[in-house]
C-alpha cells in the first residue's frame, strides 16, 4: 500500500526506559542494520516498515532507524525531521534534523547515534577566504518531514554545502499544506494502522548475562591457548578492574563525554601492573549476545590475537564483560580483553 511518508512519523514517548534524546540516539543506533535486497534491476526499492514492524524485526534500513528516532525526538519535544538526501559519492541516505529556537541545526545519524552541527556557507561569505569543511557525512537534501510537515527543497543547489534550514522561508523551502497532508493520511480507502504500543523494557539481567558470557569467553580462550600448546592463567584482580574503561567507552557512545573514568582507570592499571611487566587491551562491543561469533571477530584483529595467543613470563589474562540494557530487548554488549606478562628485553 502506498502511504505518505509522514505517516511513518508520529511522536513516541519512552516513559522512563530512555533518559535523553542522546539516549534515545544511542538506543536507535543499537539495532542492526540491514540493507534491503533490491528486486530486479530497478536499483533500491521504495518499501519502508513501520515503527511498530521495525520493532519487531529488531533490524532494519536507514529509513526504519532514522523513522524511530525521528519519532523518539519529537516525544522529547524537539522539532524533528526526517532527511532524504545522499551522503558523498552519490549514495542514497537519511538521517534526522533538529532545529532549535535560536536557529541551530544538528543533524543525527540513526545508524551511529552521531550529532553533527549543521553550518552552511552563508550567501555573503567573501569570496576569496577558504570555506569551512562540513563536519558531517552528508552531501545533498532533497526533502525534510515529520509527522504533520513535508518540505521540498526548492534551493538553487541542493548542496548542503550552501543549504540554508530555514523552512519558514518558502522562496527556499516549498511546503506541502497541512490541509493537503491530512486528506492523505487520513484517507478512507487505506487500511488503518493500530496506534504504536509504548516501549517495552529489557528482559534481560545485565548482570546474570554478563557473568555467563565471560565465562564462556574465558573457557573459549583457555581452549584456543590449549590448542596453541599455551598455558592460560586469569588474574580476577585484572578483570575487575577492567569495569570502569567499559562504563567509559558506553558514556561515550552515548553522551559523548571522552574521558570520564579514562583516567581512574589508567590509575587503576598502573598500579595493578607489576614494575617490568607490560599491559595490554583490547575493547570492543557488539550488538548481539553469542560468545562464539563474539571470540570469532576478536581473533581477526591483530590486537587481540596478539593477547590471546601471548608468550611470555609471568603471563596473566583477564576478560570483563558487560551488557548495557535498552528498551525491546536491545543490548550494547561491551568486552575487553587484556594480559599482562613481564616484557624480556
Amino acid at each position: 500500500t502506498n502511504r505518505l511518508v509522514c505517516m511513518y512519523v508520529r511522536p513516541l514517548r519512552a516513559g522512563r526506559l530512555l533518559d535523553s534524546p542522546r539516549h534515545a540516539a544511542r538506543f536507535v543506533s543499537l539495532i542492526p542494520y540491514e540493507r534491503v535486497a533490491s528486486i530486479g534491476s530497478s536499483g533500491r526499492p521504495e518499501q519502508w516498515n513501520s515503527l511498530h514492524s521495525f520493532l519487531c524485526q529488531k533490524s532494519g534500513d536507514c529509513e526504519d532507524h532514522s523513522l524511530l528516532l525521528c519519532s523518539l525526538l519529537l516525544g522529547f519535544g524537539m522539532n524533528a525531521f526526517v532527511c532524504i538526501g545522499c551522503k558523498k559519492g552519490g549514495v542514497a541516505h537519511t538521517w534526522v534534523m533538529t532545529l532549535a529556537p535560536h536557529g541551530v541545526t544538528t543533524f543525527w545519524d540513526s545508524l551511529t547515534g552521531e550529532k553533527f552541527p549543521h553550518k552552511p556557507v552563508k550567501p555573503d561569505h567573501p569570496a576569496g577566504v577558504p570555506v569551512p569543511r562540513p563536519q558531517h557525512p552528508y552531501h545533498t537534501l532533497g526533502c525534510a518531514f515529520n509527522h504533520h510537515s513535508f518540505y521540498a527543497n526548492c534551493q538553487a543547489s541542493d548542496s548542503l554545502l550552501v543549504c540554508q534550514m530555514d523552512l519558514n522561508n518558502q522562496s527556499l523551502w516549498k511546503p506541502m499544506s497541512e490541509e493537503a497532508i491530512k486528506s492523505v493520511t487520513g484517507a478512507p480507502g487505506l487500511p488503518a494502522w493500530s496506534s504504536l504500543p509504548p516501549l517495552c523494557g529489557c528482559g534481560i539481567d545485565p548482570i546474570l548475562f554478563s557473568n555467563e558470557l565471560e565465562i564462556e569467553l574465558r573457557s573459549l580462550t583457555s581452549q584456543y591457548r590449549m590448542d596453541n600448546g599455551l598455558t592460560t592463567r586469569w588474574d580476577d584482580n585484572l578483570c575487575y578492574l577492567l569495569t570502569p574503561a567499559l562504563a567509559a567507552y558506553e558514556l561515550e557512545r552515548c553522551v559523548a563525554l571522552t574521558s570520564a573514568g579514562n583516567e581512574e582507570f589508567q590509575e587503576a592499571i598502573r598500579w595493578a601492573v607489576p614494575q617490568g611487566h607490560t599491559f595490554k587491551g583490547f575493547p570492543i562491543q557488539f550488538v548481539h549476545r553469542n560468545a562464539h561469533r563474539m571470540f570469532a571477530t576478536c581473533l581477526k584483529s591483530p590486537v587481540c590475537a596478539d593477547i590471546l595467543g601471548c608468550r611470555g613470563d609471568h603471563v596473566r589474562h583477564a576478560v570483563r564483560v558487560k551488557l548495557y540494557p535498552y528498551p525491546e530487548d536491545v543490548c550494547a554488549v561491551w568486552v575487553m580483553f587484556a594480559v599482562q606478562y613481564r616484557s624480556v628485553l
